[in-house]
């Protein structure tokens, strides 16, 4: 059976199921760092801040995995010397800069009753059965907020789109990447979603 945990609270050491997660998520988009996902597991196992994810678990493994912060706090922090002993000095170091503006990043003014779901994860084995809806609607019984955001989803991440869709929240921005980049990664905007109680 499915159970959700808060990831400081499971009875074991979930980091590394979390970023095995991770790492099968995002591995096309750390590609400059590496194409492995194994290395891409190891290297980012040390950022992710334990007491604002949310894992689910199965038959003692992380199957899934989601983070939920007040919007001013990290749910990941960079350790630039993590970065460099598993990437080498000069992609650790590039690492370190520009991953820490896309991952540690905070709402302009904190909003009160406002939070923030990231990190969304499952996985690949566990995919299309329902443990992304599980924790999300967990989040929303469970935590505090009145509104949850969710920044930057890419519209072509069709089955993440669907899912937050089918999940009640709807879109209030759109921001255009840069063509250039736009036809390297294979996303033509980021979309935010919204969801009220």
């Amino acid at each position: 059976m499915l159970r959700v945990v808060k990831a400081d609270q499971a009875d074991f050491d979930v980091r590394q199921g979390i970023a095995k997660i991770f790492a099968e998520g995002f591995t096309q988009w750390l590609g400059f760092f590496s194409k492995d996902p194994i290395k891409i597991a190891a290297t980012f196992a040390h950022m992710f801040v334990l007491d604002q994810f949310y894992v689910a678990l199965y038959k003692g493994q992380v199957v899934g995995m989601v983070a939920c912060t007040d919007g001013t706090s990290f749910s990941v922090k960079l350790d630039k010397k993590e970065l460099r002993k598993h990437l080498g000095v000069y992609k650790g170091t590039m690492a370190g800069i520009f991953l820490k503006k896309e991952f540690e990043t905070a709402f302009v003014q904190p909003l009160n009753d406002v939070g923030s779901i990231e990190f969304v994860g499952t996985a690949a084995e566990f995919r299309g059965q329902g443990v992304a809806s599980h924790l999300i609607l967990h989040i929303l019984k469970h935590t505090p907020y009145e509104v949850y955001l969710i920044e930057e989803v890419a519209d072509t991440n069709l089955p993440a789109m669907k899912l937050y869709l089918k999940l009640g929240f709807e879109e209030y921005k759109r921001r255009q990447i840069p063509i250039k980049r736009a036809k390297k990664i294979g996303i033509n905007y980021n979309v935010s979603l919204k969801y009220t109680k």
